[in-house]
């Protein structure tokens, strides 16, 4: 997509530059600059944008085009737009041998969260919009199978094949009912839907290779869902510091207040070393994904996603992401005939003899092994492509909030303080100098990226895990809070139907999403939920409103 931009001057609040598409202005028009609150600028100065339009989340922030990057940040969005391809040269070349999706846009919508999947009794994972990613686990201990990749791959190139066979995935969705029947005091009712999702141990490749692991055996694994989460604006959440961070999570453990505490495994008394939940002292607490998992942004969401949602390897990740062991499929895939004859083409297609002799000997199970579990892939994105792609990851704006002088909004933003939503989802933060941190190396001085130095910022996000004890709930049950702003433009960018709330599309609107965080009693949002519960209608649909404008 070419993106030319226009530039807005807000002379009475910072003499900064938004910028907005000249092909699509913004809508509704913006307010006259005399009646904007700061909340309007959800992304402080630096990181907003007017456009709030179909293209709201695909925008550059003023950080972006002041700092003269405005043709990388173009460059990236060409990148994460266009799906790879198997091939080994050119542009998006290097898809496979495995891969999650082809594209960002597969997962990304209009660069949004992914698009609901209610209602679908098939998991067609080619679909376009499709963000919600499988997560297959061990329910003993919550840890992922070792037969498939975290994030578990549904298609092969040629001659490998799927780790998982798609066609073989069932959802059937169920209806849940609360303790108060589904219905508000004033007789207003909503519906809870939720997945279950059903993999056969016959879809799984390491089992018809004869792997035989107890869990798939006795179909003992977990299968549930997890929705992406929208890509703009997380360039200023890594801009927030860490001391803020450790100060939420001391405030957090002094009050008391969330009946399931802090997740023991992450933090107590302080952030654990060693585990799945470890933080680097180095790189400071974890603030991405829903689990809390990755750490600075580029070693976190994109970073991370281009390389093994494609499999294209790059300097810095020169090897292919299998499964959790990381020598399972390459075992059996070794030793596949099928695979075995049609693998001398694949690798002449991919490389040359001369370049890698390791791969082309007598033994084709050691060659196939080989190639699978090298560390020393070619690099297949250029360094210069992944600075643009790291560019747009970062140089993502936030849309300004929406119709903040209206009488409803700004009574449900009134409400979201009074019944408590404000704890978990904080509405804001101040960021630090966003020093740029990269525990690959790769990205060692500040002027190769967009920054965010000291902007107040509205993400409503605590950027700490809770849980709320939901029917077939997420994968360990403590899910980091996911940030509110922009969430009312899912719908208008996508084209989706619902809004696609929650960690695996269940909720199809704000009401619905507030009303699973009160589903258990044992939720750490049961009693705002209550309170919102006890709320006049007028109340309630003030309090959406404002959850839609932010």
């Amino acid at each position: 997509m070419k993106h030319t931009f226009s530039y807005l001057l807000i002379a009475a609040l910072a003499g900064s530059l938004f910028t907005a598409c000249k092909h699509e202005q913004p809508t509704p028009e913006p307010e006259p600059v005399s009646t904007l609150p700061e909340w309007y600028w959800t992304g402080g100065q630096l990181g907003t944008t007017t456009n709030t339009a179909t293209t709201c989340f695909r925008q550059p922030t003023p950080a972006t085009e002041n700092a003269g990057m405005g043709v990388q940040f173009s460059q990236g969005d060409n990148i994460a737009e266009k799906p790879f391809v198997t091939s080994a040269s050119g542009r998006q070349a290097g898809l496979g041998p495995l891969y999650v999706r082809a594209s960002c846009q597969h997962c990304h919508p209009a660069y949004s969260h992914g698009t609901s999947l209610v209602g679908m009794t098939s998991y067609n994972a080619s679909d376009m919009g499709n963000g919600t990613l499988l997560v297959v686990y061990n329910p003993a201990d919550n840890s992922y199978v070792p037969w498939l990749a975290g994030m578990p791959q549904l298609f092969g190139v040629e001659p490998f094949k799927a780790p998982i066979d798609p066609t073989m995935i069932s959802m059937t969705w169920k209806q849940a009912t609360d303790e108060h029947g589904n219905r508000f005091p004033d007789g207003e009712t909503y519906e809870l839907v939720y997945p279950e999702v059903r993999i056969p141990k016959e879809a799984f490749y390491a089992y018809n290779q004869g792997y035989r692991d107890g869990l798939i055996e006795t179909e003992g694994y977990v299968v549930v869902l997890e929705n992406t989460i929208g890509v703009y604006g997380t360039g200023l959440l890594d801009a927030i510091t860490d001391e803020d961070i450790i100060a939420q999570y001391r405030k957090e453990e002094a009050d008391g207040k969330l009946k399931n505490g802090l997740n023991p495994a992450f933090y107590s008394g302080g952030f654990q070393t060693s585990g799945y939940y470890k933080n680097d002292a180095k790189w400071g607490p974890k603030r991405f994904t829903y689990a809390l998992t990755r750490g600075p942004l580029q070693d976190a969401a994109g970073a991370n996603a281009i390389w093994n949602i494609t499999n294209v390897t790059r300097s810095d990740r020169r090897y292919h992401y299998l499964d959790m062991k990381g020598t399972i499929y390459a075992e059996l895939a070794s030793k596949d005939k099928e695979v075995q004859d049609g693998f001398e083409t694949y690798i002449s297609r991919m490389t040359t003899k001369e370049a890698h002799p390791e791969w082309f000997g007598d033994d084709m199970e050691k060659n196939i092994y080989d190639y699978l579990t090298s560390k020393n892939l070619p690099a297949e994105m250029t360094d210069a492509e992944f600075t643009q792609v790291m560019v747009w990851h970062r140089g993502l704006a936030v849309p300004a909030a929406r119709n903040v002088t209206d009488s409803a909004v700004l009574r449900g933003k009134e409400l979201f303080t009074q019944i408590g939503c404000d704890y978990c989802h904080r509405p804001t933060w101040t960021t630090g100098s966003d020093e740029i941190r990269d525990p690959n190396g790769f990205f060692t001085s500040n002027d190769r990226l967009p920054r965010y130095p000291n902007q107040k910022i509205w993400p409503y996000t605590d950027m700490v895990q809770h849980k709320l004890h939901m029917e077939n709930d997420i994968r360990t049950g403590w899910c980091r809070t996911t940030p509110l702003w922009g969430r009312g433009l899912h719908r208008k960018a996508t084209g989706d139907a619902h809004d696609a709330r929650l960690h695996d599309t269940r909720a199809r609107n704000v009401i619905e999403a507030i009303m699973w965080h009160g589903y258990s009693t044992e939720s750490d949002a049961y009693y705002t939920t209550q309170k919102f519960y006890e709320l006049p209608k007028k109340d309630r649909d003030a309090l959406v409103d404002f959850i839609n404008a932010i």
